[in-house]
This record gives structure tokens, C-alpha cells and sequence, in this order.
């Protein structure tokens, strides 16, 4: 965790990864202020989902370990919950958190966009032009690419160094990525965004309000891709909280990165 981003006491752990525990509204604040002092801060989310996986995967957990964490679904409000005795303050699930920083940054910045198809790239960067007319948005290459291309691409980021560097590779290879290719010369704010781009564009379709405010996204997104989701949140979602209470009853987080 960049911790000279956060104190210490508005930290949970959750399944050894640590998350911050902040309002909707400081969170927009933090990132400005970030931004504002050219602090190089690499972002990313916690859910249910991204825990399991660094939960058995020590690469994972060790990349995570060097970003500013941020709260995302009811699986970690339920963790938060057992563990500390109330939920995270805010859910900042990135689908909805980053339009909506992006929207109330009044400073212009340069947001760069890297991942998703080319289509849906540019499909959500127009909407994103659309929703903060005051940053300018550039596409700067779609998620596939093989290893050759990755050196031009991180020359290409570098040429532009934009204030916002939202990265869309899914998880955990976008966090990855950002982790052995970016620097401070590169941005001041990588944040992978997993889907952000397809939600967008308009390719994956969102939960309804109803179902949002719910907290019910989850059971949306099985029904509409259950082939590709079923595994993720039928067997990830118990087993996520199989391991938290485990972690509850150990009295001390447990190490992410160990699968026993």
C-alpha cells in the first residue's frame, strides 16, 4: 500500500491486502490532491474476486502491495463487517467511482486509455469526453498486444504522460502491468479499471439501478455471462468468505499469497 498516501488507521486488511477506508467524496479529494502534487500513485480495487486471486498468487498480492487499494462490492463490506464490526465507509467499485472522479476534477487533465478491444477504447472514450468536457481523453492502444509491442507502447504512454492512466486488461494482469511497466515518468495516476471500458462503450450491459443499489451487480453480471462467470462467484464468493472467517478466527490477516 502507498502509504504515504494513507494513514494507517484508515486501513483494513482484508485477506492480507490492505484497503482504504475512506467517503466517496475524500477519495475524489485524495486522487486531486495526488494529482495535483505529481505524486505517483498506481490505484486499484479490491472485491471478492481480486482478494481470491491474491489470495493464491504471491505475485499478485505482492504487486498489490504497492498500490492505493479502494473498496469495491458487497464481498468486502461483509469482510469488513465480520472482521472490524462495520462495513467500508463507501463502495468505490471503479465501474461507477472513476467516471464519476474523472467528472468532478475541475483541474483539465490528460487521461490516457489502454485496454478493452479498439472499438470499446474509443467508443468509451467519447463517452467519457461527453460525461468531463473539461479533460482531454486518448486512446492509446487496445489490451491485445503481444510482448514485442509492449516497449513502444510504454514510449507512447511516456510521450504523452497523462495526469490519468486508465488501465483495462482485466485482473490480475492489468495490476501486473502496471506494476513491471509504469513509473512516474510514465503518469502520476495508473488505475486498473478491469471492465470499465466495455461497461462504457455499451458492449456489457449494466445491472439495473434497482439492482445496484442493492448490491445485487454481481448477480446481474452471472446471469448475463454465466459460461464465464459461474466459477467467479458461485464457487469465489463462499469460498471468499470461507477464508475471511478464517481469517477472523486466526485473530491476526492472514498472508495473502497462501493457498492452504
Amino acid at each position: 500500500m502507498n502509504m504515504h498516501a494513507a494513514r494507517a488507521d484508515t486501513l483494513k486488511t482484508i485477506l492480507g491486502i490492505s484497503v482504504l477506508a475512506i467517503r466517496w467524496s475524500d477519495a475524489i479529494v485524495l486522487l486531486n490532491r495526488l494529482i495535483a502534487e505529481r505524486r505517483f500513485t498506481k490505484v486499484s480495487f479490491l472485491n471478492a474476486h481480486n482478494a481470491n486471486l491474491a489470495y493464491a498468487d504471491s505475485v499478485f498480492a505482492e504487486a498489490l502491495d504497492d498500490f492505493l487499494i479502494l473498496p469495491d462490492g458487497i464481498g468486502v463490506d461483509l469482510a469488513a463487517r465480520l472482521l472490524y464490526g462495520a462495513p467500508f465507509p463507501d463502495n468505490l467499485n471503479g465501474t461507477d467511482f472513476v467516471p464519476a472522479f474523472l467528472q468532478a476534477s475541475t483541474t483539465p487533465l490528460t487521461v490516457g486509455l489502454l485496454g478493452a478491444t479498439r472499438v470499446n477504447a474509443e467508443a468509451a472514450s467519447v463517452k467519457l469526453a461527453a460525461l468531463a468536457v473539461q479533460h482531454s481523453f486518448v486512446v492509446i492502444h487496445d489490451g491485445y498486444f503481444p510482448a514485442s509491442q509492449e516497449s513502444e507502447i510504454v514510449d507512447r504512454i511516456a510521450a504523452l504522460r497523462p495526469d490519468v492512466l486508465l488501465v483495462a486488461m482485466g485482473v490480475p494482469r492489468q495490476e501486473l502491468w502496471i506494476e513491471r511497466h509504469i513509473d512516474a515518468r510514465h503518469c502520476t495516476l495508473p488505475i486498473a479499471v478491469g471492465a470499465l471500458l466495455d461497461f462504457l462503450s455499451g458492449a456489457v450491459p449494466r445491472a439495473p439501478l434497482w439492482m445496484r443499489r442493492l448490491r445485487l451487480e454481481w448477480l446481474f453480471r452471472l446471469a448475463v455471462e454465466p459460461g464465464r462467470l459461474w466459477r467467479r462467484y458461485v464457487v469465489g464468493n463462499p469460498l471468499f468468505l470461507l477464508r475471511v472467517a478464517r481469517q477472523r478466527l486466526s485473530r491476526t490477516p492472514e498472508a495473502a499469497g497462501d493457498s492452504q
